[in-house]
């Protein structure tokens, strides 16, 4: 593959991999001010390196395909992330009746924008409202503690439906004209991923768990080489179908998930546990050691700088960061019974952080000609804006809440 690219896509290929080792150096500096995620670091660097600063970087259609499987990985270790024995119950019916009712806001105020002029494409915008960024989220949470708590239980909860809702949406709504028929199509797409599920949840031979074992350090990787394989029949199934790719990447992720951790058989050996959780890292080490930041780098590329060369495109950036806000924070006010007033605040400021879908959707809109290309811009600029000022905002009014009642605590005792 590498002996078809151009010298120029190679030295592009460089740059990328050294923008992707820069950086979590560029990102731990940056910790001393704030809490910088490095999906923003890549995508500001692919911005300079990209046409409209630098113009270092020239795509190929290698690059360009490597940039989508990269998106296919991202989503796939997305449906990867869902954890459904911590989430089912309460915390997954409020994610569910919270993203509709950021789907019908998200239509609403993309309708009022339509019709005011200031954007076109309604579904396009719509959907990219209600999504949250929970992969770009989980770590900042997890370095911050949140994670175990009940506050990161309901983000982890509605940052899956932040993600699997609009993927949902991009089959339906988007990938084709014909919404009926294609409900009825996903459909029989959900009966053959159930089927997968019920397959990859049936107990494993103990040769198979022990194969899996053996060869973890060796050549034969067959645990990785399985979700490979999951991600990869997904995939393609529903393409077949004519549904967007993405929605069997995250399908497949959470097959694997279910095959690799959430079903482990009673009785199960400490050391088959620890295959299954190296397997899961090794599939980590692969999307976000290369592909994923390809993906991001080239997002960075592909970015429209000149789109927002004027005063009204710079204003959509407030602009859509303030309808972020809007369309996935209103449905914090449904934990206001199951979370403290400062969590409620928290949760509806964590799950407007959205960002990789945006790049998605609006990618999509700007290809087929249904979305403006500054419009686009204005959601990408304001979905990096949302991932850096909404989780260091959110997170202090967390500590801040928890501190004042632990200091409560100290005073009533």
């Amino acid at each position: 593959m590498l002996s078809g690219m151009h010298a120029e896509a190679l030295r592009t290929l460089v740059l990328i991999v050294t923008i992707a080792a820069l950086s979590p150096f560029i990102s731990d500096v940056a910790r001393r001010w704030t809490r910088l995620p490095g999906v923003v670091v890549e995508i500001v660097l692919g911005i300079i390196i990209g046409p409209h600063v630098l113009g270092w970087a020239h795509l190929d259609e290698v690059l360009e395909v490597l940039a989508e499987f990269g998106l296919v990985v991202l989503i796939f270790l997305a449906g990867f992330e869902i954890e459904p024995e911590r989430v089912k119950g309460r915390p997954v019916k409020l994610a569910v009746v919270g993203w509709l009712i950021s789907l019908a806001a998200g239509v609403g105020v993309a309708a009022a924008l339509h019709g005011a002029g200031v954007t076109s494409g309604i579904r396009f915008v719509a959907i990219a409202l209600t999504t949250t960024a929970i992969g770009t989220l989980l770590p900042i949470l997890g370095d911050a503690g949140v994670l175990p708590t009940k506050l990161g239980t309901n983000v982890l909860a509605g940052g899956a439906m932040g993600e699997l809702g609009p993927i949902l949406a991009i089959s339906v709504a988007l990938a084709t004209d014909d919404p009926m028929k294609t409900t009825l199509v996903l459909l029989g797409f959900g009966l053959l991923a159930l089927g997968a599920a019920w397959v990859a949840t049936r107990p494993a031979r103990p040769r198979t768990i022990e194969l899996i074992g053996r060869t973890l350090h060796s050549s034969g990787q067959l645990g990785v080489r399985i979700c490979v394989l999951l991600c990869v029949l997904l995939v393609w199934m529903a393409s077949t179908f004519g549904l967007d790719v993405l929605l069997g990447a995250f399908a497949a992720g959470m097959v694997a998930r279910l095959f690799l951790v959430a079903h482990a058989e009673p009785g199960e050996s400490a050391a088959e546990t620890d295959h299954r959780l190296e397997v899961q890292h090794r599939l980590e080490a692969l999307g976000f050691g290369f592909f994923i930041p390809l993906f991001f780098v080239i997002s960075g590329v592909r970015f429209d700088l000149g789109a927002l060369g004027n005063a009204a495109a710079l204003a959509k950036l407030p602009l859509f960061l303030a309808l972020f806000l809007l369309v996935r924070g209103l449905p914090a006010l449904l934990y206001r019974r199951d979370l403290p007033r400062h969590d409620v605040i928290a949760l509806g400021l964590l799950q407007s952080a959205a960002l990789p879908l945006v790049v998605v959707i609006t990618g999509i809109g700007v290809s087929t000609g249904r979305m403006q290309p500054d419009n686009a811009a204005a959601m990408v600029g304001a979905g990096l804006l949302s991932v850096v000022i909404l989780p260091i905002i959110g997170l202090a009014v967390h500590q801040r809440g928890a501190n004042g009642v632990e200091s409560a605590e100290a005073v009533s005792e």
